[in-house]
């Protein structure tokens, strides 16, 4: 294989083998490579045995051959997820420009600040082509595209606007009728520009379908493609000296934009099938740009571009890709495997370069939107937001689990104004997050459910969405695990005290123990919420007093959550007097510290309360001589489950157990596992359960 390359190396390839720990081979391009290669399976061993490029590739890289080299690959993404990548050692992402590159870019390539700062910012505006530009070669594209579109100097700004692109079909569209505009000379009897783009392009297509980037004279030849053309060396790069001339794209995309522009200059129906049928057949994404540009221009509007200098291009053509379109997206509902959401992802890519919004209504409609658990770039955000305001039925939107971070959710934001109930669950979201979901919120008076849970909005920015959330009509907010501190709390005070609709509020796994508490909980006293989760919060015996403000003087407040906080002490009787004066029909109080001494408080709390119905007291610590009085003031209460597992209960404490249900006259549901009951008075409480209404144990 080396010396296939450098012939030269013949007289040193022994020693240069020798010293495999010294040796660095570099494959460019995976995913342009025509071998099959599967890193699952290796066994060449003989570096001199003759075999396929796609064996020693892989046994290099699995070190079965010349084990110590090093092997660096690059390959695009989209190849890269049909490959065992569980053989390599290490994988980094090129993520190209950020924001100011960009900027720098333009700069540079205009070196004009009016023109630069004009241009980024139309960019800026359309998501789709500043997504792009995080790559080099589509930034030199783009700037190229918009330079020619300034530079033409049309009447008024109106029409420099109407003529920019907005889809990547539309940016190469203008790119290649702009060079046919300035370098295409049809002399005496030499091809039309339709009829070399044509050539080129069933050539480009051939490239495509069989992973060749490369072409020779026998493939221009083969195609009847003239090279001696001007307008050839636009489009094409010649490398080499003869007779071993090759040629390639100006710019991968170009090869396949011309692949599909193939299909519309010389429309066959049995063969554009054919070629779609063949496309969708691979799994290693090398169709996938092609297909964009095929659904790309199917748009009248996008094709109309070309049609001063190749003449008009048929409507079959692109009825017949509508067609494909809906068959295809009406197969691909999404389900529970984030592999097919995955596909049915590039299927919004098609419709997005389509940009046939009835079409999206059409093949989308449905009131439920859910890509929970594929991660979405910021252009992947992009088209989400294009299909989200097409589809205006569209209810519930699930986006949990994407790795959405920041750019991403401002491309989002404009699509969520109809929608009721959203989820970011788990998407890397911090507080600079939250001045755009607040812009959301204020826009949208349609939510009802937000969750934002397993984000990191922590910061000086949360006020922003506490603002927004006063005027929302949100009527469950989900926040936990969101590493909310006591500072937060004057915040959501805030934002809790001027809403009137929300009722479900979720501060579960945060941490907002601390002197700003009492603002929280003087806030819950004049709100609507029905429902409120602190389990897991660090909440000590001295927020008691605090909760106990907030739910005395609360008259709404029906489910509240303290599992998992350290609330044992002296204060903990202040909670459960306040217990009696309010509507709590459950309380939830395991994995508290609680012991025996507070069973009085508990006690007195239940035995006054004609509201409760479901109390769990799990995971403490209750038995002794006063779990008595717990379990006489159960005789009394409205109870109806009550659940005391893992709560070191021996067979001391039966008689008091018997005692309580014996008595009660609503007990259904009674919760003793992973206790220890064994003795001579667990009879007591099964003579008591005879008796009694349980009806679950």
């Amino acid at each position: 294989m080396i010396l296939q390359q450098y012939p030269h190396l013949e007289s040193q390839i022994e020693n240069i083998l020798q010293n495999p720990e010294i040796i660095l081979f570099i494959f460019d391009g995976l995913d342009e490579s025509i071998h099959h290669i599967n890193f699952r399976l290796s066994n060449l061993s003989n570096q001199k045995q003759k075999t396929d490029c796609g064996e020693i590739v892989v046994s290099l890289v699995r070190q079965s051959l010349l084990k110590g080299c090093s092997v660096l690959m690059t390959s695009r993404p989209m190849r890269l997820a049909s490959v065992d990548t569980g053989v390599f050692q290490r994988i980094a992402e090129i993520m190209g420009f950020l924001h100011e590159d960009k900027r720098i870019y333009f700069k540079n390539f205009f070196g004009n600040d009016e023109l630069s700062e004009k241009a980024f910012h139309y960019v800026q505006e359309n998501d789709t082509l500043y997504t792009f530009c995080y790559i080099p070669s589509y930034c030199w594209i783009i700037c190229t595209v918009l330079s020619m579109c300034f530079r033409a100097q049309p009447t008024n700004a109106d029409q420099v606007m109407i003529s920019l692109p907005k889809t990547v079909t539309q940016l190469f569209v203008t790119f290649v009728s702009n060079i046919l505009a300035n370098h295409h000379q049809n002399k005496d009897g030499g091809p039309t520009a339709r009829e070399l783009l044509a050539s080129i392009g069933w050539m480009a297509e051939h490239g495509v379908m069989n992973h060749m980037i490369v072409f020779d004279e026998r493939h221009l030849e083969s195609f009847s493609v003239r090279n001696d053309e001007h307008l050839f060396s636009c489009f094409m790069l010649e490398s080499g000296q003869p007779p071993d001339v090759d040629y390639t794209f100006l710019h991968l995309k170009l090869q396949d934009f011309f692949a599909a522009l193939a299909h519309f200059m010389n429309y066959d129906p049995d063969r554009l099938q054919e070629t779609l049928d063949k496309a969708e057949s691979y799994n290693d994404g090398r169709a996938e740009i092609f297909l964009r540009f095929l659904c790309g221009l199917s748009d009248s509007s996008t094709r109309s571009m070309l049609k001063s200098h190749v003449g008009e291009l048929p409507t079959q053509a692109s009825r017949h890709i509508i067609n494909w379109i809906q068959r295809k997206i009406t197969q691909q509902r999404p389900n529970e495997y984030a592999r097919e959401r995955r596909e049915l992802l590039n299927g919004f890519y098609y419709l997005h370069e389509s940009r046939n919004k009835k079409l999206v209504s059409q093949c989308i409609g449905s009131k439920k939107h859910d890509f929970s658990v594929v991660p979405l770039s910021p252009l992947d955000c992009s088209i989400q937001s294009f299909i989200l305001q097409a589809c205006k039925e569209t209810e519930e939107v699930n986006l949990s689990s994407c790795n959405i971070q920041c750019e991403g959710l401002k491309k989002l934001i404009p699509a969520l104004q109809n929608i009721k109930s959203l989820s970011l669950y788990d998407n890397c979201l911090t507080d600079s997050s939250s001045p755009h979901l607040a812009s959301g919120i204020k826009n949208n008076q349609t939510l009802r459910r937000l969750n934002l849970s397993s984000n990191n909005l922590e910061g000086p920015h949360f006020s922003d969405l506490m603002e927004a959330l006063t005027t929302s009509r949100i009527e469950e907010l989900c926040l936990w695990n969101n590493h909310l501190t006591d500072s937060s709390c004057p915040q959501l005070a805030s934002g809790i005290r001027n809403n009137q609709t929300l009722r479900t509020l979720d501060l579960t796994d945060n941490y907002l123990e601390g002197p700003n508490f009492c603002d929280l909980m003087a806030a819950l006293t004049t709100s609507h919420i029905e429902e409120l989760h602190l389990d897991s919060n660090h909440l000590t015996d001295s927020s008691c007093s605090h909760l106990a403000s907030g739910i005395r003087n609360n008259q709404t407040l029906r489910i509240l959550d303290l599992s998992g906080n350290n609330l044992e002490g002296p204060h903990f009787s202040d909670l459960m007097a306040a217990l009696t004066t309010s509507q709590i029909e459950k309380l939830l109080l395991s994995d508290n510290h609680l012991t025996d001494s507070s069973c009085p408080p508990l006690a007195s709390g239940i035995r006054n309360n004609q509201t409760l119905r479901t109390l769990n007291l799990s995971y403490n610590n209750l038995e002794g001589h006063h779990f008595s009085d717990l379990m006489a003031a159960l005789t009394t209460s409205q109870i109806e489950e009550l659940y005391l597992m893992h709560d070191h209960l021996t067979d001391s404490s039966c008689p008091h157990l018997a005692s309580g249900v014996r008595n009660n006259q609503t007990l259904r549901t009674l919760g003793l596992s992973y206790n220890n009951l064994e003795g001579p008075h667990f009879g007591d409480l099964m003579a008591a359960l005879k008796t009694s209404k349980t009806e679950e144990l």
